[in-house]
């Protein structure tokens, strides 16, 4: 079970850094005027996109093989809103996918300054499920 934790958080990490960056990524597209520009940021949030999910679903083999190991963790309380906490990061995954496309194809219809306030949502849905998976409040 060790193990299967250890690579759920490594595959975790590798994930929010790449929900971390990819929003602030879009700041920065969002005020590219020039081509060579847009054309990096075009490949770079492609690239990192693709990283992400990688994690993301390199997170989840992980988690839910914790979760068959260990069934009786799906009566806890913490672990029931975390698993709905993570599914709304993985809404929030395929928001920045659509974010990204939209970016690609020219239809940007956010501000700067709104993709930095949209830059603040992973870091409180972590903030909740690290509380979550750590303290166990119920």
């Amino acid at each position: 079970m060790l193990w299967l934790k250890a690579f759920h958080i490594v595959f975790v990490v590798a994930w929010f850094a790449g929900l971390f960056y990819l929003p602030r990524l879009f700041v920065y597209h969002a005020a590219a005027t020039d081509a060579p520009g847009l054309e990096r940021f075009i490949t770079m949030e492609r690239r990192l996109f693709g990283i992400m999910t990688l994690g993301a679903a390199l997170a989840a083999v992980f988690g839910m093989s914790m979760i068959l190991a260990a069934p009786e963790y799906l009566a806890a309380g913490w672990l029931r809103v975390k698993l709905v906490l993570v599914a709304v990061l993985l809404g929030y995954h395929i928001w920045c996918y659509r974010l990204m496309v939209a970016l690609r194809s020219g239809n940007n219809s956010h501000s700067q300054r709104w993709y930095r306030l949209f830059n603040e949502v992973p870091t409180v849905l972590l903030m909740a499920i690290v509380v979550l998976a750590v303290v166990k409040p119920w």
